[in-house]
């Protein structure tokens, strides 16, 4: 019995060879489906290989880690009478406001900080831009108790959750969302911002008296570097996307600290152009009237460096801090910076990471800052804002590494008279 091809099975089997044909001619090679010119062919050995790094501290896991209670609320204990959360970024080249700064922070301040005022309570914004523009200021107001008389800043825990008047922030750990109205703090502009903060690693302990359960400590801060910022910020009813690099800082302190021991400290965030963040802090026991030196050996500064957001950090604890240049004074004989030279390198006591001989020399410049001032009685004064840094880091690890930072600081700066 012969069998007779059916239309249908002509139709399928003739697909079949056309669809065959197609598969030889694109696995030999004779049919190009791509439009694009093929890429030469790069040896293993003329490929760029990623910049040098320098080599990181070993830090111990308790030191990296934060519970929902560290980030809430100490101030109500009776022996803290100092705590703040504090926000910054620099704004990156797909914002609006590229190259700006931000500085946002709910400080709840001993009542002796800012001896005569009888405002102890203090809300930061401020903005700065690299053409000069300069928004927002600082605020501080009375401390309320109770029904009737509201508190001005409130806190609670777990998490973050800070309110000042009609600004606050809410979040934990990776994540914090940020909400402020300048009210009364700018009189001649309207300012609303809404930031979202984003940690991509874990955060570094700077100072803490206890190895764990560091949220009973009496005094302690730690720190987020890296963070992606995201988000919206209104002037005079006009709309600004923004993203950046941001930082995000939480400390409390004791009755013990006064600001006769702390009279003065220089702050600062550091934003590099190849990713890189440098975070410096240097505080100044000796009264400014007295001397605005530090010693080499500087138990007061604390300076890290990640290069990857906050997931390795370098920390140089042999730091040389010198202020080169101040402003007009503000009090007898107190000025307020505007150069810093800073060198730094790993002391003796690192001597798995003195050994790579790690040299950081930083030049740093006031660009465009705000400067409040409180006279008598209290004699302090604050400058925050947005600075230039130039700089490099060398060190030796198969071979002499160097490596230029350029970027722009967020800064904040307090001298108090005594």
């Amino acid at each position: 019995m012969k069998y007779k091809l059916r239309k249908i099975d002509s139709i399928i089997i003739i697909a079949l060879l056309i669809i065959a044909g197609f598969v030889i001619l694109f696995k030999t090679d004779l049919l190009d489906t791509d439009d694009e010119p093929d890429l030469p062919f790069i040896p293993p050995d003329e490929v760029t290989p990623p910049p040098p790094k320098p080599p990181t501290s070993l830090i111990p896991g308790f030191m990296r880690a934060v519970s929902p209670e560290d980030e809430g609320l100490h101030f109500d204990k009776i022996r803290i009478c100092r705590e703040w959360w504090y926000w910054s970024a620099i704004f990156d080249e797909k914002s609006d406001l590229a190259g700006w700064s931000i500085v946002v922070s709910f400080n709840h301040m001993a009542r002796s900080d800012l001896l005569g005022t009888l405002k102890p309570d203090l809300l930061v914004v401020t903005l700065h831009g690299p053409n000069g523009e300069e928004y927002g200021g600082m605020t501080n107001k009375e401390r309320g108790y109770g029904i009737i008389n509201q508190p001005t800043l409130e806190a609670k825990s777990p998490g973050v959750h800070v309110k000042y008047d009609d600004s606050w922030a809410e979040g934990r750990a990776p994540e914090w969302d940020i909400h402020v109205e300048d009210n009364e703090i700018d009189k001649g502009h309207e300012i609303i911002i809404d930031l979202n903060y984003f940690a991509p690693s874990d955060p570094l302990w700077t100072v803490g008296e206890r190895a764990f359960q560091k949220s009973k400590s009496n005094i302690a801060s730690y720190m987020f570097m890296g963070c992606n910022v995201t988000g919206v910020i209104k002037i005079d009813g006009i709309e600004y996307d923004v993203s950046g690099n941001g930082y995000h800082e939480h400390s409390w302190s004791p009755h013990i600290i006064t600001r006769g021991s702390i009279n003065g400290w220089d702050w600062l965030h550091m934003s590099f152009d190849n990713g890189w963040d440098i975070y410096l802090s240097n505080y100044y026991p000796t009264p400014q009237i007295i001397s605005s030196k530090t010693s080499r050996v500087n138990p007061f500064g604390t300076l890290v460096i990640t290069t990857n957001n906050g997931r390795s950090v370098t920390v140089l604890d042999s730091i040389n801090f010198q202020i080169t240049e101040s402003d007009n004074r503000i009090f007898l004989l107190v000025k307020m910076p505007i150069k810093f030279i800073v060198s730094a390198k790993a002391s003796a006591l690192q001597p798995l990471l003195s050994m790579y001989n790690i040299q950081l020399e930083l030049d740093i410049t006031a660009d465009n800052t705000y400067e409040k001032v409180w006279k008598f009685p209290t004699y302090v004064g604050m400058n925050v804002g947005r600075s230039i840094v130039n700089g490099k880091i060398t060190w030796s690890d198969d071979g002499n590494q160097e490596i230029e930072l350029n970027g722009i600081a967020s800064t904040w700066s307090m001298r108090a008279l005594l």
